[in-house]
């Protein structure tokens, strides 16, 4: 199919080759009949309804239960359907400086942002498939649409853009699928949902994209030319913003924590059976503990004193309970869930583990669909799970069995099916499909799905716990044993009784141990700790912050409408912590606790939103707000505009805020502890520098991504300069080295002679340049390679500036090649190059590209033709 033009996207556009009559859409308009898979529902050959689904792969299976097998321009089809798909979202709302030319500078004076009516454009990278679906559903044998994009809001966003921006008028329909087995699309064609239903969805999904634009595009703006001065895009957003700041507060609080020494006491104790070891309890009321704990002495000297009277007595006295204590199989994954668990097992990031799911379920059609919040399953899905036990692999076989002959499904349990934990999606659990051929990380990922399956049919497991008290003279020792009695689940995860009886035992008191029965002392120690920080989030604890961030909510209908969704959802949480990675505010440790770090960048925001008034941007309360009101939508007890106006409000609260805000101000500044060399007065602290009153002297907090403490900026004070450090950061996120000086009253970054910008460029190209552009080894001698990039000619070791190699591929108009600088590095100078211009006069020159002194660029010019004299009367005989 040829393509259509940005301009060409109305209903008329594209025709097909056989005409429909008006009344023949009208009818098709009116019927309420529901399509049955495999029987014609529509009155001719050439009426046709047209199914789109969000991925290529969806699509796919739903053309194989519809046996749709034919195929034409990105579609398969028959005579009753036409299976297509989007690639995701291929529509979306434009940026400011596509609306108009009065947006592209970033300006405070054009703020706030706010489109009378939110226009739609396509996505750049997706356009052809975008005209491909426009024809299609503007051909006239199509006289229906069904709507099988994912179910959910995001699905029901990209269809309704989808359908807008084609300006699209022929009846639509949604199906709804929870599953891709030929069971869950039967049944969804057999419920096809009418535009009426789906409208409220439809407007919550509007809303939160128009909303999430407002305040996103409005606020990003504002801050970044307040901040960084559009230096460094300053992004905020309602659900990336509350997650930032957690961990801007954990750094914080990791940072500020001092520790604090106590002191436990050990004691090693035997009965007949053995030796035990346990910990001594102080009374709950003393007041010699640490933080409430019993077992941490808070100050030595009460310790050593214990510890005296302790060395004295020989015998204790024994005394113990005994319980059995039952554990719950986990429940089902939802998606959360599983990419935390996986990270915790696998390392692998959240954003893995959700390709790796989604290729589970489109590919290989072995799970359900994993972008879900749910953990339980319909309550009429025993017979479901009945199917999908019977056609699980054969190393879990033995365990389907026990279900099969001794457990049993039963529908009435609601930790597993029950529909009022059900949203959009249930919980992810294994279709009935044989599963094929995986790689390592799909088999991981389905593995742990399928056992959390099977498991969660299994009776709970039970342990025998014994809780030992050994009181020696007055003072109270505990410990406890654990000891698995009954498998129950755990037997899915191959876990044993024999497992527990290693270090979880205690030896066991007998009649030979006395009446009260008595244990030896065999030694007491103190032991000497100290309290331990906060541990930094890494990819799995930060998940689980942002699922539970409604504790973090104050208002409980607000906390109620966070209740297992948190900050994000859980679609979205990966790309949410893959985007404040990828703007500068996060990065990865390089340690194997890969522990989520926070830059300088991120804690100059944070800071900026509490001196600036606009705390709400990063409390989740505003995310609980919207989501509690989006739902108020989707259920049709709130209305979309309701919903705008407020959004629009808050959206004008927080540039406003931003545009009032001045550092300059009394409220915003406080003396600091650092004293000015110019008048020995301590010198001011506002949120971006230290500076004196008359901003005559001005150190920036934070230089080159690298935040100064309070000790480095008395240093630069007192000697004018500091560093060189490492720790400096550039616009791409590498690290580079530099000095720090002060010039003219403000602080500047000092290299090796080359500018910062002269090496951010030069380090780039090196990055992205590869074995295979290596010329030859450099030839200031200095055990680098040189290599070939678009800067030019470049030793490697430029970057670390242990090196001073460099050579423009462009000399004087004239591009040098690689056979040129290859004969100028082996033979000295390159062969006679014609086409060099003189920047003096313009006019070509030919010359030889040479080394000179120092490795300076020099040019040789070919000694010039000698003029022969000619004969005057000769001369004279031509005229």
């Amino acid at each position: 199919m040829s393509k259509i033009s940005d301009n060409d996207f109305d209903e008329n556009a594209v025709h097909g080759q056989v005409e429909t009559s008006s009344d023949d859409v009208a009818t098709a308009r009116r019927t309420k009949r529901r399509p049955r898979v495999g029987l014609r529902t529509l009155k001719s050959k050439i009426h046709k309804a047209l199914v789109i689904a969000e991925k290529p792969s969806v699509a796919k299976d739903i053309a194989r239960v519809l046996r749709a097998t034919r195929k034409q321009d990105e579609a398969l089809f028959n005579d009753e359907y036409v299976i297509t798909s989007a690639l995701g979202h291929l529509v979306e709302l434009p940026m400011p400086e596509e609306m108009g030319s009065q947006f592209k500078r970033w300006t405070l004076a054009n703020l706030p942002i706010i489109p009378e009516k939110f226009q739609l454009k396509p996505n750049e990278r997706t356009k052809d498939r975008l005209h491909s679906l426009k024809k299609w559903m503007a051909n006239r044998e199509i006289v229906e649409i069904i709507n099988a994009c994912d179910a959910g809001r995001e699905g029901e966003l990209i269809f309704t853009y989808i359908y807008e921006i084609c300006k699209c008028k022929k009846p639509f329909r949604r199906l709804w699928m929870t599953s891709m087995t030929t069971e869950g699309i039967n049944s969804a064609f057999e419920n096809l949902r009418t535009p009426e239903i789906m409208l409220p969805l439809q407007e919550a999904a509007r809303c939160r994209s128009e909303a999430d634009w407002l305040v996103g595009i409005n606020g990003t703006r504002a801050i970044t030319v307040r901040t960084a001065a559009r230096k460094s895009v300053a992004s905020v957003g309602r659900v990336q913003t509350p997650t930032l700041a957690m961990v801007v507060e954990r750094e914080r609080s990791i940072r500020n924590f001092e520790s604090i020494p106590y002191w436990r006491i050990l004691g090693k104790f035997a009965v007949k059976n053995g030796e035990y070891d346990s910990v001594l309890q102080l009374d709950e009321r003393s007041h010699d503990t640490l933080g409430g704990y019993r077992d941490r002495i808070s100050r030595k000297e009460k310790a050593e004193s214990i510890l005296e009277n302790l060395r004295q007595v020989n015998l204790g006295t024994v005394t113990e309970k005994k319980k059995r204590t039952k554990q719950s199989p986990p429940r089902l994954y939802d998606l959360t869930t599983l990419q935390r668990e996986a990270n915790t097992r696998f390392h692998y990031s959240a954003a893995s583990t959700l390709k790796i799911a989604q290729a589970l379920y489109d590919q290989h059609k072995l799970i359900t669909y994993p972008r879900t919040d749910s953990k339980a399953l319909p309550e009429d899905y025993a017979p479901v799970c009945e199917r999908t036990l019977q056609a699980m692999g054969e190393e879990y076989s033995p365990f389907v069995a026990k279900i099969t002959q001794e457990y049993g499904i039963h529908p009435s349990d609601k930790k597993i099916f029950n529909n009022a934990e059900i949203s959009d999606h249930f919980a992810i659990i294994p279709t009935p499909q044989i599963a094929g051929k995986l790689n390592e990380e799909e088999s991981r990922i389905y593995d742990m799905i399928v056992r959390r399956f099977i498991a969660i049919f299994f009776p709970q497991a039970e342990y025998d716990v014994t809780s030992r008290t050994t009181k020696v003279d007055g003072y109270t020792f505990t410990c406890e044993g654990k000891v698995l009695a009954e498998v129950g689940w755990l037997a899915v995860y191959d876990k044993k009784q024999e497992d527990s009886k290693q270090k979880e035992t205690l030896p066991a008191i007998e009649d030979g141990d006395g009446d009260p029965p008595q244990a030896k002392v065999v030694s007491v120690e103190v032991c000497e700790e100290q309290t331990r920080p906060p541990a930094h989030y890494t990819e799995a604890t930060l998940l689980s912050a942002m699922e539970t961030a409604g504790r973090l909510v104050d208002d409980e209908d607000l906390a109620l409408a966070m209740k297992d969704k948190g900050i994000g959802t859980p679609a979205t949480r990966a790309q949410i912590i893959d985007n404040l990675i990828g703007t500068g505010y996060m990065e990865r440790s390089d340690q194997r606790d890969r522990a989520i770090l926070v830059t300088a960048k991120a804690e100059r925001l944070i800071d900026f939103l509490n001196v600036a008034g606009i705390e709400i941007l990063k409390n989740p309360s505003m995310t609980g707000e919207w989501e509690f009101k989006l739902r108020e939508i989707e259920h049709g007890r709130f209305s979309r505009t309701a919903f705008m106006e407020e959004v629009t409000k808050l959206t004008k609260f927080i540039t406003e805020k931003i545009k009032n805000f001045s550092e300059t101000d009394a409220h915003n500044c406080q003396e600091s502890c650092i004293y000015s060399p110019l008048d020995g007065k301590p010198l001011l602290e506002s949120f971006r520098a230290y500076h004196t009153a008359d901003r005559a002297l001005t150190i920036a907090k934070v230089i080159g991504g690298k935040e100064l403490n309070p000790e480095e900026v008395i240093e630069l004070i007192r000697t004018g300069r500091i560093g060189p450090f490492e720790d400096f950061r550039s616009r791409a996120g590498k690290p580079f080295k530099a000095s720090i000086v002060i010039e003219a009253g403000r602080t500047k970054l000092e290299f090796d002679g080359m500018s910062a910008e002269a090496l951010e460029r030069i380090r780039q190209a090196l990055t992205e340049s590869d074995s295979s552009q290596i010329l030859c080894d450099c030839p200031m001698g200095c055990g680098g390679k040189v290599y070939v990039t678009d800067q030019g000619y470049l030793c490697e070791n430029l970057q670390n500036q242990a090196c001073t190699f460099r050579m423009s591929r462009m000399l004087l108009g004239h591009e040098l090649t690689i056979d040129e600088f290859s004969s100028l590095i082996q033979q000295g100078k390159t062969p006679l190059i014609d086409n060099f211009i003189s920047n003096r006069t313009g006019r070509y020159f030919s010359a030889y590209v040479s080394f000179g002194k120092e490795g300076r660029i020099e040019f040789e010019f070919p000694p010039r033709p000698v003029k022969k004299k000619v004969d005057a009367a000769v001369v004279k005989d031509e005229e």
